[in-house]
């Protein structure tokens, strides 16, 4: 009786291992969809982020330009260019 029932277990514990390997491929094809979704997403927000340094970038430079300066000193600070008699030039020794 137990030469016809090996056979049996046999069948049943390939069956088993078959099914188990079908749900760990279906696990990490959708682990793998999952990872790919979210990298698409993050380089989405890198492409975002260094478009936006790029702007920040440029206005620094708008903002730090010699000519803005000098707006800003006259206009919103009063500052004056100082006369040739106010100007003292002292020499180290």
């Amino acid at each position: 009786m137990s030469e016809r029932r090996e056979p049996v277990l046999w069948v049943f514990v390939f069956a088993v291992v078959c099914v188990v390997s079908a749900l760990a491929l279906v696990y990490t094809k959708h682990e793998a969809r999952t990872l790919f979704i979210e990298l698409e997403q993050l380089t989405h927000e890198r492409d975002d982020l260094n478009i936006e340094w790029g702007q920040l970038q440029i206005e620094q430079s708008t903002w730090a330009t010699h000519a803005r300066i000098e707006q800003v000193a006259t206009e919103d600070l009063e500052l004056t260019r100082p006369g040739a008699t106010d100007i003292y030039v002292i020499q180290r020794q």
